[in-house]
């Protein structure tokens, strides 16, 4: 647990893309850019771990309407690496391209999916069109110490999301639901410092803001349900860098990137009367992610990732 809590924090610390930060030169350039690396190498893995999967977990259908709902306990877990910087050495004299080794990391969020229905739909044959459901989401970021990493929130630590889902086919006996939603999420704010061989570093003011939406479907099979999804996310984050090298040398950067991604996923649930255990398998993949330094596997490369929970709906 404990390295999948530092693993989170040191994701929380990776949100950035060169193009768009300001590093001076001097003996902090070197520094300055391999901060500014590592964010941008582990965005796309936050992002994941935050809105990968289903909006809701295991629903890819409208829920029937006023007085019905449903309440998900998940934990979202990507299959990540994290770059080590034991054996990193800054340069103090500019920007040096270095290979920084990773680490292959399980890193995940927990969360609370919610969906209120409030319009059933409209009658089609055996089906219903048109149906609307309010989504919400909480996602809970806890602060850390420990393994020369600290992660603090400075606005509370957890988040809230709003969305909507519209009912393309309700389901029933003969016909699978369909559904498309939308969902904006964002993590807490957060600040967080880590150190080198040879120089410390400080996130302040770290933000990830989240859109994505799904197309997903969804089928009752007796004690089964399966489903199935498609969709897009894109992660929009910034942070304000700052740190210092062996001599005293001091340096502050403002970082942003938006990133867009596509994620495709597979679920089964058991269910268990008025609840049921959802397990989520899918990839998410694309955009373009450039370093000055490198590392041993591609920032931008695609990415397994996992969710599992239990499910309550009325």
């Amino acid at each position: 647990m404990r390295r999948l809590a530092v693993g989170t924090a040191l994701l929380a610390a990776a949100l950035s893309s060169p193009a768009q930060a300001q590093c001076a030169g001097g003996v902090t350039a070197d520094a300055c850019t391999k901060a500014v690396d590592l964010w941008a190498y582990m965005m796309p893995q936050l992002g994941t771990s935050l809105v990968g999967g289903s909006h809701t977990l295991g629903v890819g259908s409208t829920l029937g309407g006023f007085g019905h709902f449903a309440v998900a306990l998940r934990g979202n877990a990507v299959m990540g690496d994290l770059p080590d910087l034991s054996g990193v050495t800054v340069g103090i004299a500019g920007a040096q391209s270095s290979n920084i080794a990773t680490n292959s990391q399980v890193v995940g969020l927990p969360g609370v999916d919610l969906a209120l229905g409030v319009f059933k739909g409209i009658p089609l044959g055996v089906t219903r069109v048109g149906g609307i459901d309010l989504l919400g989401s909480v996602t809970y970021v806890p602060d850390i110490e420990g393994d020369g990493v600290t992660l603090s929130t400075s606005d509370g630590n957890t988040k809230f999301g709003l969305g909507a889902r519209v009912g393309l086919l309700e389901q029933s006996l003969v016909v699978p639901g369909v559904s498309f939603s939308y969902l904006v999420r964002d993590l807490p704010v957060m600040s967080l410092t880590a150190a080198a061989q040879n120089a410390d570093f400080a996130i302040n003011d770290f933000s990830v803001k989240t859109k994505s939406w799904r197309l997903a479907a969804q089928k009752n099979l007796l004690l089964f349900q399966l489903g199935a999804g498609v969709g897009q996310d894109t992660y929009d984050a910034s942070a304000a860098i700052s740190g210092t090298v062996s001599g005293g040398a001091n340096f502050n950067s403002g970082v942003a990137q938006e990133l867009t991604r596509t994620t495709y996923y597979g679920s089964l649930g058991f269910n268990l009367f008025i609840a049921k255990v959802v397990a989520e398998v899918g990839q998410v993949s694309g955009g373009t992610v450039t370093t000055f330094n490198t590392f041993d596997e591609a920032a931008d490369k695609s990415r397994l990732y996992g969710s599992l929970g239990l499910r309550i709906s009325f």
